[in-house]
């Protein structure tokens, strides 16, 4: 395994946000004590300081600026909100603890804070992220779990009562769930030298029956449809710690276009961060000229499958040559495609002759 130099390590990192979330606090605590109204400034959110940025490939923030001001009545809630969200991220990695956003929404209330809704609590926390830099999975924050892994891959878990331990993502034949013990792991050891990244549960099993983990010396990722931020994170790590390429198959469709792009590029939503995007990872289909060159059994595309297909052709992040070819061609048969589709030669017709083809293209390319 070649791993390399890192910050990423569970520890350090973790003592990273908490030293950078009591900067956030003493600088509040310094305001006051000079007299003045405490007061935080961050990059805004606002749809009109989000760029694409061909350079970091993926969408920035620009440089416009929000303060929030306790001396403007309007701003105390929320500014109040965002301090408490600070300190309960800061307890959170003190003490090692999990959470989730909607944990979090409920929690507020013990410290009799308020908030209308998860809504409300989900935006603070991203206020959060905004000001410090920081993803809410660096606060100990996830979403539930429904990405799995499976390969030669061997992980040291670094959470309390697991330290040290070390587990295999063969070990389960389901594959592993990539919940928060697994994403703040360390990879101790790893023999794949590649990724496979997929949309479905259907083909992430299809794929451990038919051992494409030992065949393609690859490590499965069941996405879940669209990848939520711990995986993406992940992914990103599995990339640019252990130099392993990144594929990612999906349905032939708009929304499997999207999903694959997301992983690559990230979405707008997550402007104001980094390390969620995988820019290099390829996506490997199904295309819609594999539709036409497979002849794949189809569905028509729906209005709103074809409204899509347009949004995607004016977004910047769907300018590249295969993107383009892809989009016009959906458009052109109006037809689209689910990964199962090749069973129609027979269960084993996408590993043992889909998937060779497609690899052995992408390598190359």
């Amino acid at each position: 395994m070649t791993k390399k130099e890192t910050e990423s390590s569970s520890k350090k990192r973790s003592e990273k946000v908490l030293k950078d979330l009591r900067d956030f606090g003493g600088e509040l605590y310094d305001q006051i004590e000079k007299g003045q109204f405490p007061s935080v400034e961050m990059p805004s959110r606002s749809t009109e300081n989000i760029y694409y940025s061909p350079d970091e490939r993926q969408y920035i923030l620009g440089d416009r600026n929000v303060k929030r001001n306790a001396r403007n009545i309007r701003h105390i809630k929320p500014f109040t909100q965002m301090v408490w969200a600070g300190f309960f991220a800061s307890e959170l990695v003190k003490n090692r603890k999990t959470s989730t956003l909607r944990d979090v929404y409920y929690s507020a209330q013990a410290y009799e804070m308020t908030f209308k809704d998860q809504p409300e609590s989900n935006n603070i926390l991203t206020d959060l992220e905004t000001a410090t830099g920081f993803a809410r999975e660096d606060f100990n924050v996830y979403p539930e779990e429904r990405s799995a892994l499976f390969g030669d891959l061997t992980i040291e878990y670094t959470v309390p009562g697991y330290e040290g331990k070390k587990l295999n993502m063969t070990s389960h034949p389901d594959g592993v769930m990539l919940g928060p013990s697994v994403v703040s792991s360390e990879f101790a050891q790893n023999k794949c030298d590649k990724v496979i990244a997929i949309e479905k549960g259907g083909l992430f099993t299809r794929f451990i029956e038919e051992r494409v983990h030992e065949k393609f010396n690859a490590l499965l990722v069941l996405c879940a449809g669209q990848a939520p931020r711990a995986t993406r994170h992940y992914l990103n790590r599995l990339n640019q710690e252990l130099d392993l390429p990144v594929y990612i198959f999906t349905d032939g469709d708009p929304w499997g276009m999207h999903i694959a792009m997301v992983i690559i590029s990230g979405s707008a939503n997550a402007a104001h961060l980094r390390g969620l995007t995988t820019p290099d990872a390829k996506w490997g289909g199904v295309y819609a000229t594999d539709i036409v060159d497979y002849k794949l059994p189809t569905d028509p595309l729906t209005d709103v499958d074809i409204k899509r297909l347009h949004e995607l052709e004016k977004d910047p992040r769907y300018k590249g040559e295969l993107w383009k070819r892809e989009i016009k061609t959906f458009l052109k048969i109006k037809k689209k495609a689910e990964q199962e589709a090749f069973s129609r030669y027979g269960l084993t017709y996408i590993v043992d002759e889909y998937l060779p083809t497609k690899l052995e293209a992408m390598a190359a390319d």
